[in-house]
């Protein structure tokens, strides 16, 4: 079922997402700038990381972040792991989420929100029960409430079940609660990685074929 028609969802929040993303570009500039000639310098091109990822419904876009790893590969010419790849300048950049501040453009393009769940990769789209699919059923998020409840020390399922509550009880207040909680967390660097991981494991579940969406039909 579709969600209930929300005059802050639907009218208020997208304004205010795209008004403070407009401000926050304008504010951050010089940040851009420094972090992009360090990336060059430090980790070559390109500086911007740009990626498909799944937004609204399950729409494709291209997500864009700070690039955090380099090339190097094996003896085979194959990449190295994502944990071998990441210098501790990329672990900086992560552990501070300055590599995100990119996605700002995400949000004034529209195809972000300030707060949601995170996008992920469009592989993992028939992956999703009906449930775990409702996590597209609004714009995807810089940060979430899966981030400020455990961020990437989170299973897979409880960041879903996380993201469904949030679809389902969205509102002001909860939005303003969630930036905060953010703020907070991106000081601290709490939960920035799984135990045992450098970055998020991949989710990789039996394929369900209920989702509406489900493109191997």
């Amino acid at each position: 079922m579709p969600l209930p028609s929300s005059i802050y969802r639907d009218y208020f929040k997208p304004l205010f997402d795209r008004c403070v993303a407009a401000l926050g570009l304008l504010i951050v500039s010089p940040v851009l700038i420094v972090i992009a000639v360090l990336v060059r310098y430090k980790l070559g091109s390109p500086v911007i990381f740009v990626q498909t990822r799944s937004g609204k419904k399950g729409h494709p876009f291209n997500i864009y972040k700070f690039r955090t790893m380099n090339d190097a590969t094996d003896t085979a010419g194959q990449l190295l792991s994502d944990a071998e790849r990441l210098t501790p300048f990329g672990q900086f950049l992560r552990s501070t989420s300055l590599d995100e501040l990119p996605e700002l453009w995400n949000v004034l393009s529209g195809d972000m929100s300030l707060v949601g769940p995170r996008p992920l990769l469009m592989e993992y789209l028939s992956l999703y029960s009906i449930e775990q699919a409702r996590r597209h059923d609004v714009r995807p998020g810089i940060t979430g409430w899966a981030q400020v409840r455990g961020r990437n020390k989170t299973s897979w399922e409880e960041r879903f079940t996380l993201d469904v509550w949030y679809v389902r009880n969205q509102s002001l207040w909860l939005d303003w609660k969630i930036l905060v909680l953010t703020i907070l967390a991106v000081l601290m660097r709490r939960d920035v990685s799984a135990d045992g991981h450098e970055t998020m494991p991949r989710f990789n579940v039996p394929r369900y074929t209920n989702t509406y969406y489900d493109r191997s039909a």
